[in-house]
């Protein structure tokens, strides 16, 4: 690949390459559907950038993927490796969500983007299920020199100042075609399927009809005119059942023949058969053999399976993005949380342009989140009360929905328009859970749009899902604003400034739950000439946990300020807990800082060693002999030892979130992190050390337990 020279990164040239990595793994591992995702600099929300093999609208699920969801691309760039599913039945096990989405057969890579510092992105690669169960190593290594070309890419574009993002939309890449067309050629072929007895036609990746031949319309009953362009469950209301569109996806998404069995009123029996491949989708259609009776002996390709006893008039994929939509939002937690996911879902994957949410709060109606208006428009309707006339305000009030097709519906209705002006067709859908009001979903389209029922239906079923998830997570949300308050009261709000000491604190609470622990940092001002740090982790994660820390912090902190030594400072505490019998345990660990005499001296409660940079940049684990967790034995003693610690140096005190994660080795979790604090420990502001240390921890693993940190630097002002 050419590099361009010169300081300006060209967004459009770093595009170019990156799909040219796409389309290299796709054509050199025989792939049958590639998935380039990026993750822009400072973002937690993945994007699908560019497809081959498929069209948007399957992929419109996955235009938008937070970081932390359980899915594989998220999983290769988190553990940083190749993820591979090979049968229909691992990706249910491992990954139920998208077996619901997607439940056909096939098998699925994922690699992460990445360099030696940075996770840029994600390849996720699809094959038929006649590949064999294993990737080859030449496919293997395939990938992975592909990834390093992508990331190579990312990381020349990031030194420009402007990431390859282009638009809002995924760049879909065209099938490669011959570069040579025979005219003559093409025309006998065209006569060649004019002349055929049989119908056929042909369809794109979206499901458009691209081709259809004579017999093929007789036998369908509508013209090529009205046809061409058009998916055929779209145009002819016998195919408008889910059924039908699901054997479409099948073939896309599993290259695999498949069939369905139709019944044209009133009474005439149709076989389709569908042949995929990486262009489109062939069609064959005959007349089917009566219910009962064998098929026609010189059938070929996949046995037609008879139609179903009804037809309905929701579309298989729009079925499919509600469950995706229903398992995702099950996932989410506090309103803000459900509003992106639900910005980022609803416009790719249900067809308006634009959307807004509104949640009733104080007798308003407020804007969550909004996508595809100005923001200059969605604020004439923020904060609208809830017995004024708008209709946002009105659905809530009356719990009817209200479509309107075009601007004459909505004008029919003598309604006021004027923050609207920017669409052609609106539905305003009330959202109540357990009865009560919650808020208003607005959604918009740019072009007339008339409603079906089937459509209202749906849409009406949206509402529902996201008023149940809105409810709950407002009950996540004030859960979460109390326990953060406990929290922030139980911890320090400010360290003292100290003489020849600078610090850094951080402290995160685990992903789960009500966000509150017991991890806890201090820092206790002994004397002018030395210092206490302690950092402690209680058992637990729910307010009797944070209760316990609060006394052990204050229990550490009043005998450290009396002078004793960290051995003595754990095995008073552990007599105060045992005393408690509050059957929680707690692992501390105890430095005592003299700057002005060059060493510090340690004691440990089960607590992970400290570690210790250097100035020339070394950096160990500090070697402090273990003791007993505190609150388990009253008359458990506590070694002290005294550690050299030169002006310059850091020392990293940290709770076992930082290193510790399911199926992550200790030992290795822990080198890693003493190699992220030997890289970033001599950055002279210890803010920027501290953000690294927190930012390796995410990429190595999801976050399942609180992190306290503290980090001093020797030879410093506080």
């Amino acid at each position: 690949m050419r590099r361009r020279t010169g300081t300006q990164a060209d967004p459009a040239t770093h595009a170019e390459a990156l799909d040219s990595v796409l389309a290299d793994v796709v054509g050199l591992t025989g792939a049958s559907v590639g998935l380039l995702f990026l993750l822009p600099p400072g973002e937690r929300m993945l994007r699908l950038t560019a497809a081959s093999g498929v069209s948007r609208r399957i992929a419109a699920p996955w235009e938008r993927i937070p970081v932390q969801e359980h899915i594989p691309v998220t999983d290769a760039m988190r553990q940083r490796r190749l993820v591979w599913l090979n049968s229909q039945e691992e990706l249910a096990r491992r990954y139920p969500r998208l077996g619901i989405v997607l439940p056909y057969d096939f098998m699925l890579a994922a690699a992460p983007l990445t360099d030696d510092e940075t996770v840029w992105g994600g390849i996720v690669l699809l094959w038929p299920v006649w590949h064999p169960p294993q990737l080859s190593r030449a496919e293997r290594e395939t990938i992975e020199a592909c990834c390093r070309r992508g990331a190579g890419v990312l990381r020349e574009a990031a030194g420009g100042g402007r990431p390859p993002l282009s638009g809002d939309e995924p760049r879909l890449l065209s099938s490669p075609v011959p570069r040579e067309s025979d005219p003559a050629q093409a025309a006998a072929a065209l006569g060649f399927a004019q002349r055929l007895p049989v119908g056929c036609c042909a369809l794109d990746l979206d499901g458009r009809i691209t081709f259809i031949n004579s017999a093929a319309t007789d036998l369908v009953g509508a013209g090529a005119a009205v046809l061409l362009g058009r998916r055929p469950w779209e145009v002819l209301l016998w195919l408008r059942d889910p059924v039908f569109e699901d054997r479409y996806r099948e073939a896309v998404v599993a290259r695999r023949p498949t069939s369905f069995t139709a019944l044209r009123p009133p009474d005439t029996r149709l076989c389709f058969q569908l042949y995929p491949d990486h262009s489109g989708i062939s069609v064959h259609i005959t007349p089917s053999s009566a219910p009962g009776t064998s098929p026609a002996a010189d059938q070929v390709g996949p046995e037609c399976e008879p139609p179903p006893p009804r037809a309905a008039q929701v579309g298989a994929t729009a079925l499919y993005n509600l469950t995706h939509l229903a398992s995702a939002l099950a996932e989410a937690a506090g309103v803000r949380d459900v509003g992106e996911l639900v910005a980022d879902q609803i416009v790719p994957a249900f067809g308006p342009s634009a959307m807004a949410l509104l949640a009733a709060e104080d007798g308003r109606l407020r804007v969550i989140t909004h996508r595809g208006w100005p923001g200059e428009l969605v604020d004439r309707f923020d904060a609208a009360p809830l017995a004024s006339g708008t209709l946002t305000a009105q659905v809530l009030a009356t719990g009817v929905p209200r479509f309107f097709g075009s601007v004459a519906d909505l004008e029919d209705d003598r309604l006021e328009v004027s923050y609207l002006d920017t669409m052609a067709a609106w539905a305003f859908l009330p959202l109540f859970a357990s009865g009560r009001p919650v808020g208003t979903l607005v959604l918009g389209y740019d072009r007339p749009h008339p409603f079906a029922p089937a459509e209202r239906a749906l849409l009406t079923s949206l509402a529902g899902l996201l008023a149940q998830s809105t409810a709950r997570a407002r009950h996540y949300d004030a859960k979460h604003t109390l326990a953060h308050a406990l929290q922030n009261s139980l911890l320090p709000r400010r360290l003292p400034k100290l003489s020849g000491l600078s610090t850094a604190t951080r402290y995160l609470p685990a992903g789960d739950g009500l966000d509150i622990g017991g991890d806890f940092y201090d820092l206790i001002r002994c004397d002018p000439g030395s210092a206490v740090a302690a950092v402690g982790d209680v058992q637990g994660h729910n307010p009797a946990a944070a209760a316990l820390m609060g006394q052990v912090r204050t229990a550490v902190h009043a005998h450290a300020t009396g002078g004793a030594p960290p051995g003595d400072v754990l095995a008073r505490t552990n007599r105060l807990l045992n005393d408690l019998e509050s059957g929680l345990f707690t692992s501390c660990l105890i430095t005592q800082l003299e700057p002005g005499r060059r060493h510090a001296r340690f004691a440990t409660a089960g607590h992970p060693p400290p570690l210790l940079r250097h100035p020339d940049g070394r950096t160990e684990v500090v070697d402090v002999p273990p003791g007993l967790l505190l609150g388990i034995d009253p008359d458990a003693g506590y070694t002290t030892v005294r550690i050299p610690l030169p002006p310059g140096a850091v020392l990293a005190l940290y709770t076992d979130g930082l290193v510790e994660a399911p199926g992550v080795d200790l030992d290795e979790a822990t080198g890693a992190l003493v190699r992220e604090l030997a890289r970033a420990g001599g950055r002279e502001d210890l803010e920027d050390v501290a953000d690294a240390l927190v930012r390796h921890a995410r990429r190595s693993a999801p976050r399942h337990d609180d992190i306290a940190l503290i980090l001093l630097r020797t030879g410093a002002s506080g």
